[in-house]
């Protein structure tokens, strides 16, 4: 059974659920479900953020994460290269390192040849990049919130839109989405000084964070019903 490791990628993690609970999704889950669940367990972090509860916002943002990655499997999109596509150590969007977005105000995403970036970058270099491309210094932990809080509307957008339509742009608008959706959680994280691979390595130590089982055993009913 993989581990999660202070070396492990996002693409690591994306196989660690895809082995974990694969065939429960399959079986159990739409594609819709699974949004569902994104949005829920997204907003119960956010829950933490108002109540400034550390220990609640870690483990829904956690479990956040670990729905995008159901998604990401379900849609066979490799998260990993699309993170380090839409942000090669810059902002997506002025291009800059740190990002000048405010300062500039730019109203259009500036174009520029991508920078190159390993392939290999682990969970925690994913999270160091974030820093230095959106310090947390910068903003306040309510402001990461609400940017999370937008970019979980925007990725549940892009896939009902392609759920209806099925066109390329679509797609590729998810992947788009996706990207963006994992920079906030690293931006959350980053403000609050929470390690994103140490939280799952120490949730995904015994495979299922509540059964324990691979592949999980949880039932439906049960996660409808799961309190964090």
């Amino acid at each position: 059974m993989p581990q999660i490791k202070s070396s492990s990628t996002l693409q690591d993690f994306q196989e660690l659920i895809k082995e974990i609970y694969g065939v429960p999704d399959d079986r159990l889950f739409s594609l819709s479900d699974l949004i569902s669940n994104l949005e829920r367990f997204t907003m119960r972090s956010l829950k933490g953020i108002r109540k400034q509860d550390k220990k609640k916002l870690e483990l829904n943002l956690l479990i956040s994460l670990s729905w995008l990655m159901a998604i990401a499997n379900r849609l066979h999109v490799n998260t990993n290269e699309i993170v380090l596509n839409r942000f090669p150590y810059i902002c997506s969007y002025c291009k800059k390192c740190p990002c000048a977005c405010k300062s500039k105000k730019y109203q259009r995403r500036k174009k520029s040849q991508l920078e190159r970036v390993s392939r290999k970058m682990s969970i925690n270099d994913l999270q160091e990049m974030f820093q230095k491309i959106y310090p947390s210094s910068n903003r306040s932990i309510s402001d990461a919130g609400v940017h999370l809080a937008e970019e979980t509307g925007e990725l549940s957008e892009a896939c009902h839109n392609f759920q209806g339509e099925h066109k390329s742009h679509q797609f590729l608008y998810i992947n788009n989405e996706i990207a963006d959706y994992i920079s906030c959680i690293f931006g959350v994280a980053n403000s609050v000084e929470i390690s994103i691979s140490k939280g799952l390595e120490k949730m995904y130590k015994n495979n299922c964070h509540v059964c324990h089982k691979s592949p999980c055993q949880c039932n439906f009913s049960y996660i409808a019903q799961f309190n964090s």
